[in-house]
């Protein structure tokens, strides 16, 4: 277990403004025992909460072509057959996992492939489990095109709590399933829209592990 590289500067800054108040409160309060104790366990339990966020487990992948891995740990959200209108333009499988706050907020490739379209889009902060949030939210959308020519679309997607949205992928590049694509902060959620050939193996509210679960099985 290690702690993600995106957390380092929010962990530092979360510390020194936790000493901070530590201090002042117990200089400027000095008789005030029992609320300088309580802040203490307040602040210490706090950051653990921030630090468990940016864990980073080792996870081990097992590549398999044709099989779709969950891009995220979380639940399953939405399993339904819709019609995906930025790249495809036509009907497609759609999975969508949320992840909570505690889940592990790295974000890996479901698929093997080469990057075929990649774009940001700036949005709003619905909730990550609003019917809107994946039209209208801050995103990215990012196409992989598989070595046997199908080509899987999958979507970061902000939620209330997530304010940046990191990513490590490009348009030409080649990547492997599993792979580390990017990172959501504090709550979010990612869609992946697979052909209609594709047989999902996954449920509603299943718990799914990032680079792990198998999601899905092309025909």
């Amino acid at each position: 277990m290690t702690i993600h590289r995106e957390g380092i500067t929010t962990l530092i800054g979360t510390l020194l403004v936790l000493v901070l108040i530590n201090s002042a409160v117990y200089y400027l309060l000095p008789q005030q025992t029992l609320l300088r104790q309580g802040l203490v366990v307040a602040s210490f339990l706090f950051y653990l909460f921030v630090l468990q966020f940016f864990r980073n487990p080792s996870r081990k992948i097992r590549l398999d072509e044709k099989m779709i891995i969950a891009p995220a740990d979380g639940t399953v959200v939405v399993i339904e057959e819709t019609v995906e209108n930025e790249y495809f333009n036509a009907p497609r499988r759609q999975v969508s996992i949320f992840m909570s706050p505690v889940n592990v907020h790295v974000n890996r490739n479901p698929v093997s492939g080469t990057v075929k379209f990649f774009k940001y889009h700036p949005g709003k902060y619905l909730v990550a489990w609003h019917p809107k949030s994946s039209t209208d939210n801050e995103r990215t959308t990012i196409v992989v095109k598989m070595p046997s020519g199908a080509e899987v679309l999958f979507r970061q997607i902000a939620g209330a709590m997530a304010r940046r949205i990191r990513w490590y992928v490009k348009e030409g590049q080649n990547v492997q399933q599993g792979s580390e694509m990017g990172f959501i902060k504090f709550g979010s959620r990612v869609d992946v829209f697979l052909p209609l050939n594709a047989k999902i193996l996954v449920d509603i509210n299943q718990k799914t592990i990032g680079g792990q679960t198998v999601i899905a099985e092309l025909m």
